[in-house]
């Protein structure tokens, strides 16, 4: 019998032109819990095409993923120019800082993002050594006008 492993599953999702939230929280489910500190350095992102709000103002700013500097010096919304550079965009996310903490979430504990300004977290588990899975959570009607998660994807970034 042919074993699927993680990485295909998510790779699989990520290439859905709709995949659904059911099949995202499984794969969630079977990823590993990972420490704060191991968010720590430079992230690209991307998400997973579920048509959440989110997704499109990432794609108006010219997100290119997150950073974090320490626990305490997160930036959600590094984003690209139209020179092409990357900069903290501190215009959206609540005021654009964050930090990183170990927080409780579907009954494990995992690195978790608390946006400064606002009530939403971005909890993260690792899919393999240099990609993490993430699931946007908390007062999301009020920042997206949805409940529903957002569901999106970093990899280590060397730019």
């Amino acid at each position: 019998m042919l074993r699927v492993t993680l990485r295909t599953r998510f790779d699989d999702l990520v290439a859905a032109p709709d995949p659904r939230p059911s099949d995202l929280d499984a794969l969630w489910a079977d990823l590993d819990v990972l420490d704060a500190s191991e968010m720590l350095g430079a992230w690209r992102g991307g998400d997973f095409a579920t048509g959440h709000p989110a997704g499109a103002l990432l794609g108006k700013v010219g997100w290119h993923g997150k950073r974090f500097d320490s626990l305490t010096e997160g930036h959600p919304l590094i984003c690209r120019g139209e020179d092409g550079a990357l900069y903290s965009n501190t215009k959206y996310a609540g005021g654009g800082y964050s930090s990183l903490w170990n927080v409780g979430f579907r009954g494990e504990v995992t690195a978790t993002m608390v946006y400064d300004a606002m009530a939403v977290f971005d909890h993260f588990k690792r899919v393999d050594m240099t990609t993490v899975m993430g699931i946007m959570n908390g007062k999301l009607e009020a920042a997206f006008g949805t409940a529903d998660r957002y569901y999106f994807w970093l990899e280590r970034d060397d730019a």
